[in-house]
């Protein structure tokens, strides 16, 4: 793939995805049993409900759209799914034994442009898998963020809003994954030292986005006096560093330009990711 020519993905849909792909594309039907989940799959929670009535759909008319799948590379024998993983689950529940497929050749990349593109076209997605999905496309495939927002088909402030939601408590992350909180109650709490305590208020509370927006202010710090803003252009290069690397980071400099670069990780991954950079460079 030109990684030099962005796409607008959503825009386009997966079937123009599809016909990038430089080999012939093979129709066909597989067993359920060959296929296996794709391991770049952003979606992790599947409403029971919402796969009951595609189940029920399914009885009565079978697979109307085909499963696009590639070869698996962990095992020979089996075709991994790009896009359809709800049919799979669904037409397993249906009682089928087989599923019409559109066998394809395509890279990891491809396979997470595939898997993001068609749930963030039907909204499938709850925010945090949106996000992990953005995520791995600037840290695994070496997008940045406006890359990324024109490919998907969004706006630069949504990728950004969307992975400023990743520096959130875990537990909060779990309150927005099982829908106790939405996304607009999420960024509210994002920068604040007590999210999750002001998550819990607002679930005990049952309260509107509106009304958590005031119930916040409480937390926020109203003032700061001069000595405590800092240098335009330090923060500049701290937002140019956090865009590239996907990292939060922070400057410190003193009078005389000495000071400290701070790099923020979340786990062994990101840890690993800012070794990598230091010693691929010096």
């Amino acid at each position: 793939m030109d990684k030099n020519k962005i796409k607008k993905g959503l825009g386009r849909g997966l079937s123009s995805l599809i016909g990038e792909t430089k080999n012939e594309i093979d129709f066909n039907k597989l067993s359920i049993s060959d296929l296996v989940s794709n391991r770049f799959q952003p979606r992790k929670n599947f409403d029971e409900n919402n796969l009951q009535d595609l189940t029920n759909s399914i009885k009565e008319r079978g697979i109307i759209q085909p499963i696009i799948v590639r070869k698996s590379s962990e095992n020979i024998s089996k075709y991994e799914i790009i896009a359809g993983e709800r049919r799979w689950l669904a037409a397993q529940k249906a009682g089928l034994h087989e599923v019409p497929v559109v066998i394809t050749d395509a890279d990891d990349l491809k396979s997470l442009e595939f898997a993001i593109i068609e749930n963030v076209q039907r909204n499938d997605l709850n925010a945090i898998e949106e996000a992990h999905g953005y995520q791995r496309l600037i840290q695994e495939f070496s997008y940045d963020q406006e890359k990324v927002a024109e490919f998907i088909g969004k706006s630069r402030s949504h990728i950004t809003n969307s992975l400023r939601l990743l520096t959130l408590p875990d537990a909060v992350l779990r309150f927005i994954e099982t829908k106790k909180i939405t996304a607009g109650h999420a960024k509210i709490l994002v920068g604040l030292d007590n999210a999750e305590f002001v998550a819990k208020k607002i679930i005990e509370k049952n309260l509107s986005v509106r009304q958590a927006e005031n119930f916040v202010k409480i937390f926020k710090i109203k003032k700061k006096s001069p000595k405590e803003s800092r240098d335009i252009n330090l923060q500049s290069l701290e937002i140019s560093i956090r865009e590239k690397i996907g990292l939060n980071v922070l400057i410190k400099n003193k009078k005389n330009n000495s000071g400290s670069l701070v790099f923020e990780y979340k786990d062994l991954d990101q840890l690993n990711k800012i070794i990598e950079i230091v010693k691929s460079n010096y």
